[in-house]
């Protein structure tokens, strides 16, 4: 069987223009070397596999090169790799610095690389710093570290430091492109994107999970294999949710969510994912965001058609709903019923159903027009406190008896002039006399019975009249103030309604509650001539016994016996 190497070492870069994503750092150093400006201490910082050895190695093999070696020369013997996890003592670094006064046989310099060199203890910092800050002509440090913030100031200030980046899934997928058509594999555009965004700026990564997938699925390499192979969920799965969601289908997305669990993934990826889809839709809808969305080409066109779907009010309050989960996940008890509960919370967003709060109930008029019903203008009183309205009343064909009602509804309300200067607080004295002040205003207002209905009544329509309005206090849940209308007994004198109460409380009371029941009885016998008349009549409280002792009394006034029961076995009222 024939020996395999890695693609990670078999298309490691031989030159600064094979090395990807870090253009910038690469032709600093090849203008460097140009113009004899590189200095003996380099310090190359970054995260794992983005080039920091490969290109201390292109730049080794550079400054030695005059032009007439063969291709393959690789100046084994002018470059030193040390590794300084494993070679961290004095003793190592004492022993670099004997061999660093020796000069090459071969070449111009002696490189050394030194990789993870945070990993230095702190004597051994201390005993590199006089050789890298003086170091012979002929030798040159390229320091390799992962963990810049560990390595000691003094050793910072020493080198010449190239902070590498991370590689962006645009050029990671670009390479894997190159050396899919190299080994002759064909790949799916979106497949070779989802294996860029696994590595996660890592070159070496995405090589490794290249080799993996081609290992699982061949020479076909599909978006289906990769996200099977690598255990991700497929955009696929984003787009039905998110369908589901705008359709309001809750029984459907909760099926998809256990079919995705089924499947063996986590539900915390599964709503982080619906959270960054539904940014990745937000930023679609702008041709000025369009470019922050990392996909391929025919997964962005999906992304578009599915973007002018969702509003962005929806996206914006799907992106909170589904972050705040994210957020509890971790938290949660019941995670499972977290994540279905957002999932429900998400599909209701777009939800218009008669369950629905909502804090506007405004029928179109439309509406009204396809049904055949046509509005009848009622105009509105205008008052000083609130504003000008035209308000519609939608109904059928109006009858005679409608008609009829809509004029007496139209009759102006008394205004009552308000001083708006004169504010005060809620929580005042001087508000509560304020009010009381505005209660006694509307009770002293006269109604200018003139052009308004005054026709004649019965007393049995009167007393209809009354106890319907108590029945409609007790069907409100007011039955205070219906026991005290029950408790008078009204009389009517032509257009005056006498009333007698047993106290001044009761009366007071009345009269604060006397404008909607005087409106409701001069509406019902068409007479706005009705006045209320309240008097009291302290005869009238003999007739009720309020305390204990009241109630006894009454009782022995129509069985004197219950006195005799009462000293015959002791009792106490």
């Amino acid at each position: 069987m024939e020996h395999f190497v890695v693609s990670a070492r078999k298309y490691r870069p031989q030159t600064f223009k094979d090395v990807v994503g870090q253009e910038a750092i690469t032709n600093t150093l090849i203008n460097a070397i140009e113009n004899n400006h590189l200095a003996q201490a380099l310090l190359f910082t970054g995260p794992r596999g983005v080039g920091k050895t490969t290109c201390a190695r292109i730049l080794a093999k550079m400054i030695n090169s005059d032009g007439s070696e063969p291709e393959n020369e690789d100046f084994a013997f002018n470059i030193f790799e040390l590794d300084a996890a494993s070679n961290n003592s004095v003793d190592d670094i004492r022993s670099l610095t004997d061999q660093v006064r020796i000069p090459p046989q071969v070449g111009k310099y002696k490189v050394y690389i030194i990789d993870e060199v945070h990993m230095l203890s702190q004597a051994a910092f201390n005993a590199f710093l006089k050789t890298l800050e003086e170091p012979p002509k002929h030798c040159i440090f390229i320091l390799a570290t992962t963990e810049k913030h560990k390595i000691i100031p003094t050793i910072l200030s020493r080198c010449q430091i190239f902070d590498f980046k991370r590689i962006t899934v645009k050029d990671a997928k670009h390479y894997l492109k190159y050396i899919a058509d190299e080994q002759g594999i064909t790949a799916d555009d979106d497949a070779l994107h989802i294996i860029a965004q696994k590595a996660d700026g890592a070159m070496r990564d995405a090589l490794s999970i290249f080799d993996r997938v081609v290992s699982f699925s061949g020479k076909n390499l599909t978006r289906q294999a990769v996200t099977e192979n690598l255990n991700v969920l497929d955009y696929e799965t984003y787009f039905r949710s998110t369908d589901l969601i705008l359709e309001n289908k809750i029984p459907e997305l909760l099926i998809l969510f256990n079919t995705t669990l089924s499947k063996g993934f986590d539900g915390h990826h599964y709503i982080a994912g619906l959270a960054s889809h539904f940014r990745d839709l937000l930023v679609c809808q702008n041709d000025k965001t369009v470019d922050l969305l990392e996909v391929g080409e025919e997964t962005k066109e999906k992304y578009l058609e599915q973007s002018s779907k969702a509003s962005y009010n929806f996206l914006v309050k799907g992106i909170e709903l589904a972050n705040d989960c994210d957020l509890k996940y971790k938290s949660s008890k019941n995670q499972r019923l977290l994540v279905e509960l957002c999932l429900m919370q998400l599909a209701s967003i777009t939800f218009d159903g008669e369950k629905k709060n909502s804090t506007r109930f405004i029928i179109p008029a439309s509406y009204f027009k396809s049904k055949g019903i046509h509005p009848i203008p009622v105009n509105l009183p205008n008052t000083t406190i609130q504003q000008e309205a035209d308000v519609t009343i939608q109904h059928d064909e109006p009858t005679p008896d409608a008609l009829e009602t809509s004029k007496v509804e139209e009759i102006p309300t008394p205004k009552i002039e308000l001083n708006r200067d004169e504010r005060t607080s809620g929580l005042s004295l001087k508000s509560i006399r304020a009010k009381k002040e505005h209660q006694i205003k509307q009770m002293d207002v006269v109604i200018d019975v003139e052009n308004l209905p005054q026709e004649p009544f019965t007393e049995e329509q009167f007393l209809n009249a009354w106890n319907a309005y108590i029945a409609q206090l007790h069907k409100k849940g007011e039955k205070i103030m219906a026991s005290i209308l029950e408790m008078g007994e009204p009389k009517v004198a032509k257009t005056d309604i006498q009333l007698e109460f047993p106290n001044e409380t009761l009366k007071v009371e009345l009269e604060r509650a006397q404008h909607p029941l005087m409106e409701f009885l001069r509406k019902t016998l068409k007479n706005y001539s009705l006045k209320l008349d309240i008097t009291v009549n302290e005869e009238i409280s003999k007739k009720y016994a309020f305390t204990t002792q009241e109630k006894y009394e009454k009782l022995k006034e129509k069985n004197p016996n219950i006195e005799v029961l009462r000293k015959t076995f002791g009792l106490d009222i």
